[in-house]
């Protein structure tokens, strides 16, 4: 045992698609090259746009791929003490506070400042329930943000597995942003951090998509004083119209009732074709070429 941990963590908005099982196989293939232990944590917490059986769906998916969890599955919509705890911490440090704000009072006050949202950016918060600038001046809290620096402080750099260097300045690209959100429910930033450190996650391998998360995430870790763990991004399955597919723009569930196929072309999205005869010969070849993109000593011969 390396002491890896890697963890695949699906929302469940629906089955999964050829993108997904992209980020499931890279985090799989992962963490058996480095004779790790992978992790399957169903992400819930968004609960208007979670699917009634979904979940189920997902894990029959995985399994029919020869992709098992080492340990149970883990639900975020069971872990809202934790949460709880870390928005407490946060608040005590004075790295959090309550929001009035709604979202077009945002919109105008940015619009007043000569700032527009970028087309797949983020709405930046001028910063107006800062108890520094008058707090919540009597209203009642919509929500709850984190607190982000201003200057050299706010310049968030980090190094990817795959995608090299990283820098991101949070407070010109993102500013303060949600951590609980004005309909009570936990804001992924915050929720990810917090189980990923509870579980011991050491590496964290997810598609692309998600890159410019990772600054935020880093900077909760380093207020919670939680160990950062290592990223790794991989290449997006892209639809037809040239965007990410996803289950918005019309993804089609996987059919997993062929999944040497369905795992061949999730391969050569990652960067290796192999042809085998069963699931467990196909991983295992599999383990073998991504321990040679990844520079991985194997543990034993191919």
């Amino acid at each position: 045992m390396t002491g890896y941990i890697g963890r695949f963590a699906p929302s469940p908005t629906g089955p999964l698609h050829a993108g997904s099982l992209v980020a499931a196989l890279a985090s799989w293939l992962d963490a058996r090259a480095h004779q790790g232990i992978w992790l399957v944590r169903i992400e819930d917490i968004d609960t208007p746009r979670c699917v009634p059986g979904a979940d189920g769906v997902i894990l029959r998916q995985l399994a029919a791929c020869g992709l098992h969890p080492d340990q149970p599955v883990v639900y975020q919509s069971e872990r809202s003490a934790l949460y709880q705890s870390a928005l407490n911490q946060l608040l005590a440090q004075g790295d959090a506070y309550p929001c009035a704000c709604t979202r077009a009072e945002i919109a105008q006050a940015n619009q007043a400042r000569g700032i527009t949202k970028p087309r797949h950016g983020d709405m930046l918060y001028p910063g107006t329930c800062r108890p520094e600038n008058g707090g919540l001046m009597g209203r009642p809290p919509r929500a709850y943000r984190m607190r982000v620096p201003s200057g050299p402080e706010a310049r968030i750099d980090w190094v990817d597995d795959c995608l090299g260097p990283q820098t991101q300045q949070l407070d010109t690209a993102v500013g303060d942003f949600v951590i609980k959100r004005a309909d009570g429910l936990w804001a992924y930033q915050l929720a990810v951090v917090v189980d990923d450190a509870q579980q011991g996650v050491t590496h964290i391998v997810r598609g692309e998509d998600l890159a410019d998360n990772t600054p935020r995430q880093i900077w909760l870790q380093r207020r919670l004083g939680l160990p950062p763990p290592h990223y790794r991004h991989t290449p997006l399955v892209l639809g037809p119209n040239g965007e990410k597919l996803s289950k918005q723009n019309g993804a089609m569930p996987l059919d997993v009732s062929q999944p040497l196929a369905c795992l061949r072309a999730a391969g050569q999205a990652l960067g290796f074709d192999i042809v085998a005869d069963s699931v467990p010969a196909w991983l295992e070849r599999a383990i073998f070429e991504w321990q040679k993109i990844r520079s991985v000593p194997p543990a034993f011969p191919p």
